[in-house]
């Protein structure tokens, strides 16, 4: 599958549980009021009917919701003000949720021998039911654009681990890094100018974020014109992640090629350094909070993505982490030689890795 779809699925498979639970969770609480304010039969056999319209209602807004904030990530929140999306996203889920409510009134009045009064146009003005809804659509919105937020601020699955406190206390974990760098760095800026320069990075690091999600990376930081990318062992070596992505990424910036000849005169290239093994993980920091790495792998692999200018390659790769990798037909390694790593007397064999 496509990682557009892949990344689509997820997102629709996540909002219609959320929205599910959200809209069954209410139901099954106004249920009882119900029974007992409009003559409702308290029974439990109607108990599966109530939930599955639940289970109707969220599948509806939970697919509207994926359909927006998809269109929106990828596509029409790049060139709009944080105010301007929320104002049209509004207005989207609003009309959207009358449209829902009215469909699943009808099937509550055919099920339960009800007259809710949605006949009319503009009936959801006057219709508390409809308000008590939007109300409680409204919080949880606003839970679900909380945990989204932070899930794009942090990184897929970093949040959790925030809110279950796993690294308060330092932790060691065996984890895979690429340092990812614009080729000609300085000189791309001395010739496009601050400006102009930073709106490259901008739509550099765009497409490499539409992608990551499909090789299981998480973005640890930027730095200027660096991405940070990090994998657990187990995701990183998992089909040859911590290395397709690289060639993913250059192949996606080939295909923009016209547009970033168009608007910036050249076509960017980078380079990339990849080592794994153990560090150790915490949380850091009270005001700013963030998860930090700390150990030789941070430092090596850096050093590994400076070798890249001195050998002519774009694709480092330490032997040691090349040795638990399953290279396809697709990848071939040309050795380099013995890196000498800084303040230490060992050396580490690195190889160049290129898409046959």
């Amino acid at each position: 599958m496509k990682p557009n779809f892949i990344k689509f699925f997820k997102l629709l498979s996540a909002t219609i549980l959320f929205w599910s639970f959200a809209f069954c969770l209410f139901i099954f609480i106004r249920y009882h009021a119900l029974g007992e304010e409009e003559g409702i039969d308290n029974g439990e056999s109607l108990i599966k009917e109530i939930l599955y319209l639940g289970v109707i209602l969220g599948s509806i807004i939970g697919t509207l919701f994926a359909v927006v904030e998809y269109l929106y990530d990828n596509y029409l929140s790049k060139n709009l003000s944080l105010g301007v999306v929320l104002l049209q996203k509004s207005i989207i889920y609003l009309i959207g949720l009358i449209a829902a409510l009215s469909y699943v009134f009808r099937l509550v009045e055919a099920t339960m021998d009800l007259n809710l009064d949605n006949d009319e146009i503009g009936w959801w003005q006057t219709n508390q039911v409809f308000w008590l809804v939007v109300a409680y659509f409204i919080i949880w919105s606003l839970i679900f654009s909380f945990f989204k937020i932070a899930n794009d601020k942090f990184g897929s699955g970093v949040f959790f681990n925030f809110l279950i406190g796993k690294y308060r206390k330092p932790r060691e974990e065996k984890r895979v890094f690429m340092f990812l760098d614009l080729q000609a760095s300085t000189t791309i800026a001395e010739k496009l100018g601050h400006f102009k320069y930073s709106e490259l990075i901008q739509d550099c690091f765009f497409d490499l974020n539409r992608i990551v999600g499909k090789y299981n990376a998480q973005i640890y930081q930027y730095v200027g014109d660096e991405a940070v990318l990090s994998w657990d062992y187990k995701n990183g070596i998992k089909n040859n992640n911590c290395l397709e992505i690289f060639f993913h990424f250059d192949h996606r910036i080939e295909k923009r090629a016209k547009y970033y000849t168009k608007k910036y005169g050249l076509t960017p290239t980078f380079k990339a350094g990849v080592h794994g093994g153990k560090l150790i993980v915490t949380e850091v920091g009270s005001v700013k909070k963030e998860i930090a790495y700390h150990g030789d792998v941070i430092n090596t692999t850096a050093r590994i993505q400076g070798e890249c200018n001195k050998y002519k390659e774009y694709l480092l790769c330490s032997n040691e982490l090349l040795a638990d990798l399953n290279l396809s037909d697709k990848l071939s390694t040309r050795f380099i030689g013995d890196l000498q790593l800084k303040g230490k007397e060992e050396t580490l064999k690195i190889s160049a890795v290129h898409k046959k």
